[in-house]
């Protein structure tokens, strides 16, 4: 018995050790959040042992757990329609709100998941909650994309499936079956479909028979640029749940097929050192000592290196690509972009790409509304109910509802 006792103490001892991480005192249920990040890093190890055993691609088996454990068939309640069913060879899932009386039209949002563009699903339980309470709250049609993931294609399929799908809907036969208002159509994601939909803003305006098509944006917690790891919400939350800086370096290179050997070195920005001369003349574009106020920027210092290691912006263009970078697309192509609203939350390495994208989209002239979280850590919008029910996730998504709701 006392064996017995003694060997339960350490396994407890154990798993607190690997659970607990040490968590500013202002993020929202920190306890609840070292829980999710540690089931989230169980799933991560279970996976690349499954890759070291030559079993599978470590994010094909991270994402067939995801999605096992998180599936949901497409069911309709008495108030919201949810159909499977797919927009010029690209799967989407549906949901049709229920109209108001007074508007025979509805408004619609087109929806991008996030996930690293390698991991979730339109049809996992988070999204299809979000978009179900979307599309009953706004009486609204809600297209929430199934694109293609890493490790299956690479960029720029991404975009490629979301442009067709969204190109597919607003067809005027389309928007007719579904009821849907021309004047009143959105772009949206999360995460890495927050930077698949600020890529397809970007490309509409710049086609003359797309250009006015989207009456809104609207982005959260964004990834926008690829140059500078070290701005001041990378080093503020460099460990920070439930997105690791080098977690988002890697997620990075899988998206552009790279070589994990330069994921150390891009850590220190040495893919954008000075003597890389095509990067040189992006970076201002992203200067966060101007880009962001003092109470952001604090006592964090830029990282330039003098001389890095030119081989990797040879070997991976795409990362000074504006399509996978929107942040340092040029203000010709901001200034066309539609009313936007960007959420951001304090304890996310992405925080500053959301923040600096607002300042740029402002300085060109585009109505935006930055709506920051202090309590908020990456992710937390579609942690909602129960057991990853976050106080910062419902009050992120009531908010955003909130604005489309006023603005669409």
């Amino acid at each position: 018995m006392r064996a017995s006792c003694v060997l339960l103490t350490a396994l407890a001892a154990l798993a607190a050790y690997y659970v607990y991480i040490p968590l500013p005192g202002s993020v929202s249920d920190p306890w609840k959040l070292m829980l999710l990040d540690a089931t989230f890093r169980s799933a991560q190890q279970v996976s690349n042992l499954i890759h070291s055993l030559g079993l599978s691609h470590h994010l094909l088996a991270l994402n067939f757990i995801i999605v096992s454990f998180g599936k949901k068939s497409a069911h309709s309640s008495a108030r919201v329609k949810v159909t499977d069913t797919a927009f010029d060879g690209v799967e989407v899932r549906v949901f049709e709100g229920p109209p108001k009386p007074e508007e025979p039209l509805k408004r619609s949002i087109v929806y991008v998941h996030g996930g690293g563009w390698a991991l979730a699903s339109a049809k996992i339980r988070y999204y299809d909650e979000l978009c179900t309470a979307m599309a009953e709250e706004l009486n609204a049609v809600i297209v929430s994309i199934e694109y293609r993931l890493v490790p299956k294609v690479y960029f720029p399929a991404q975009i490629h499936d979301v442009v067709r799908a969204t190109k597919y809907f607003l067809q005027p036969e389309v928007l007719h079956k579904y009821s849907v208002d021309p004047g009143r159509v959105g772009i949206s994601g999360d995460s890495a479909g927050g930077n698949l939909a600020a890529a397809l803003g970007q490309q509409f305006t710049q086609d003359a028979n797309l250009k006015d098509k989207l009456k809104v944006q609207a982005l959260i917690y964004p990834v926008l640029q690829a140059l500078d790891f070290n701005t001041p919400s990378y080093q503020q939350n460099v460990n920070t749940p439930i997105l690791p800086r080098y977690v988002m370096v890697k997620y990075w290179v899988d998206y552009f097929k790279g070589n994990y050997d330069f994921v150390q070195a891009m850590v220190v920005n040495n893919h954008t050192s000075l003597d890389v001369e095509e990067a040189v003349a992006l970076r201002a574009r992203l200067n966060w000592t101007s880009l962001l106020p003092p109470s952001l920027t604090k006592d964090y210092k830029p990282v330039v290196q003098t001389t890095g290691n030119a081989r990797i912006v040879r070997e991976i263009p795409q990362l000074l690509d504006a399509r996978s970078a929107p942040l340092i697309a040029d203000q010709k192509v901001l200034q066309h972009l539609p009313k936007t609203y960007i959420l951001t939350c304090e304890h996310d390495v992405l925080r500053d790409d959301g923040i600096m994208y607002a300042k740029r989209l402002e300085s060109a002239g585009v109505e935006v509304t930055l709506d920051h979280f202090e309590d908020g850590f990456h992710g937390c919008m579609i942690f909602t109910s129960w057991p990853t029910n976050f106080s910062v996730g419902i009050r992120t998504r009531n908010s955003y509802i909130k604005w489309l709701d006023q603005n669409l």
